[in-house]
């Protein structure tokens, strides 16, 4: 992606508050030009999909009841969008299946960003590595290699432990790491942790 292209992401969220604080948060993410469209129905987002195709859908997994990340990519296979699931309340780890990344209600600015700005650099790439981590499976490899707990993760990253425990069986399968000492090495290897950061006990 080019540094000055317009990024176009699509907002679909029913509350008001929720969607409109998120929306104005992503016009104002420094270096990034962002173009947002707001979607509170599902009539909107058929509408949207019609008439934009936006490069990133953020939206939340109980859109619409619940929305099927896989089902909404079969309908429009044309369109090589992201999809990020905007999560405040707790969400079954079944419910996001299909998602590149997830946005919570205390996320900072500058995790947004970066979020965005890693979607966009995949975008349009072919993945060759289907085994690669996730962003946000790298997110708790660094937590579990700081030494937190599966319920500190939880919380510290807005989602269910049951979640947590579904990603971290992912993470050792895709690398194949079954010892803290090897899952530390890859952290610290792949930069996603500062030797400062990790807690020996293993």
């Amino acid at each position: 992606m080019k540094s000055q292209e317009t990024i176009y992401i699509a907002v679909a969220e029913k509350s008001m508050i929720v969607r409109s604080g998120l929306v104005s948060v992503l016009r104002r993410l420094p270096d990034l030009p962002i173009q947002v469209i707001e979607i509170s129905s599902e009539e909107g987002l058929r509408h949207c999909m019609e008439a934009h195709r936006p490069q990133i859908l953020v939206i939340n997994p109980q859109f619409g009841g619940w929305f099927d990340v896989v089902a909404f990519k079969q309908e429009y296979p044309e369109a090589p969008m992201k999809f990020v699931s905007l999560i405040y309340t707790m969400v079954d780890a079944s419910q996001l299946k299909g998602y590149d990344d997830s946005v919570g209600l205390f996320d900072d600015v500058d995790s947004l960003a970066h979020k965005i700005s890693q979607l966009m650099n995949m975008a349009g790439e072919e993945d060759s590595e289907p085994d690669s981590l996730s962003q946000r499976e790298k997110e708790i490899v660094g937590c579990v290699v700081r030494g937190m707990t599966n319920k500190e993760i939880a919380e510290k990253l807005y989602i269910s432990v049951h979640t947590v425990i579904t990603h971290r069986r992912n993470i050792t399968r895709k690398l194949q790491i079954h010892s803290a000492a090897g899952l530390t090495i890859y952290a610290i290897v792949n930069k996603l942790v500062e030797l400062s950061e990790v807690k020996m006990n293993l």
